[in-house]
């Protein structure tokens, strides 16, 4: 399959390579130089009662704290076609509660805590001539217990009137996690009461296809549709599961997964100060889970600079076929999990977002562009709930 989805993408580059030539016409060329600066920072906490670390009870206490800085440099070449670089670094610290479950022994905190690495970096080729665009990417993401390796490609095709694009996305990602049990099954699958220094891997593939439509003035819309294939390890070895005989063993599911998000989005300019941006997705997987997400948000333009954007999200999925409680599972099944991310729930997520975008600068700082503020509120009818806050500064 890497050997696949590496070819895929070297066909892809080499097809658009072609697209992408130009005429002879003359253009002034203008080298890479930073366009803009992005720093984006949050903060989240949850909470509930059914840690998957403990067999679906248990406290899913958690906190994270992320910032990602993102710099893009523009420049133009020759033949008037637009290039851009982009260089993303992201750093998480979050610390969970339920992670303590694992081995409470050689833990001496109240939560354990581990930091994320993931930098990134993109390319796009714009060709506004012939409206076509082109990029690729390369992602790396490590913690304590795994890493991952991400490779990408994209290709655009616009219209000569600019009202429609056909947009064609591919990713790979090549993922090693270490193997870590409960504490009390470790003797059981050899590790003689030690984490084992064994990593298995788990890779994603996945295909984008999106078309988007400017029907007038006032309305656009997008059609979505995803295919993503994930093979490997695929359960969380260290999230216990408990039997009607009160035994207990790690979680174990399929080692594959099959896909497919179908999605439709739209945007309705009522006006000159609302905005009516709507999205449905339909989701299926041959787990057995079937889910639903209708979501609107509502921008509303106070001033030339101001703005506020209220949002509402409603998600509902049914039970893949492998979940099942705490207590209720049978020790004949070969699959299990009670994880409640596989459970049949219901979910809202509300709020609303402040963005403030001068005409010269923010708060008088050169540079500073754009700043923006978003709250949000999540409640999931099995009792999770969790909020976050999010700072968005932009440099120009």
């Amino acid at each position: 399959m890497r050997k696949l989805s590496l070819l895929l993408l070297a066909l892809l580059f080499k097809t658009v390579a072609v697209f992408a030539q130009n005429d002879s016409a003359v253009y002034q060329k203008r080298k890479l130089s930073i366009s803009e600066i992005n720093f984006v920072s949050s903060y989240y906490w949850q909470d509930g009662n059914n840690s998957a670390v403990t067999g679906g009870i248990g406290t899913e206490q958690l906190t994270d704290f992320a910032n990602t800085l993102e710099l893009k440099l523009t420049g133009t070449d020759g033949k008037g076609r637009q290039h851009t670089l982009a260089g993303e670094m992201g750093i998480d610290h979050y610390s969970s509660a339920s992670s303590d479950k694992i081995d409470p022994a050689t833990i001496s905190s109240a939560s354990h805590a581990d930091t994320r690495f993931y930098p990134s970096l993109s390319y796009t080729l714009n060709n506004d001539a012939r409206g076509i665009r082109v990029g690729g990417n390369l992602s790396f993401s490590t913690e304590f217990d795994y890493t991952s390796f991400g490779i990408g490609a994209n290709f655009a095709k616009t219209s000569a009137d600019k009202n429609r694009e056909l947009a064609l996305k591919l990713q790979a990602y090549f993922d090693s996690w270490s193997v870590i049990y409960p504490v009390e099954l470790r003797a059981k699958y050899g590790q003689n009461g030690k984490v084992s220094g064994q990593h298995d891997p788990r890779d994603s593939y996945s295909a984008s296809l999106s078309f988007a439509q400017v029907v007038n003035r006032r309305l656009q819309f997008a059609v979505l549709a995803d295919l993503i294939y994930q093979q490997g390890l695929l359960a969380t070895n260290y999230q216990r599961v408990y039997f009607t005989d009160n035994k207990h063993d790690i979680e174990r599911l399929p080692d594959t997964r099959f896909k497919l998000p179908l999605g439709l989005r739209g945007s309705y300019f009522l006006g000159d100060r609302f905005i009516l941006r709507g999205f449905y997705r339909f989701y299926w997987d041959d787990w057995g889970i079937t889910a639903h997400t209708a979501s609107l948000e509502v921008p509303v333009k106070i001033s030339s600079f101001f703005s506020i954007s209220p949002f509402y999200r409603y998600y509902t999925q049914t039970a893949a076929d492998y979940f099942a409680p705490f207590g209720v599972h049978q020790v004949n099944e070969v699959f299990y999990t009670s994880d409640y991310d596989l459970s049949a729930f219901a979910s809202h997520f509300f709020g609303a977002g402040i963005r403030y975008t001068p005409e010269n600068s923010v708060f008088g700082i050169k540079h500073l562009s754009l700043l923006e503020l978003r709250y949000g509120h999540y409640t999931r009818n099995t009792g999770l709930h969790s909020d976050i806050v999010t700072l968005a500064l932009g440099f120009k």
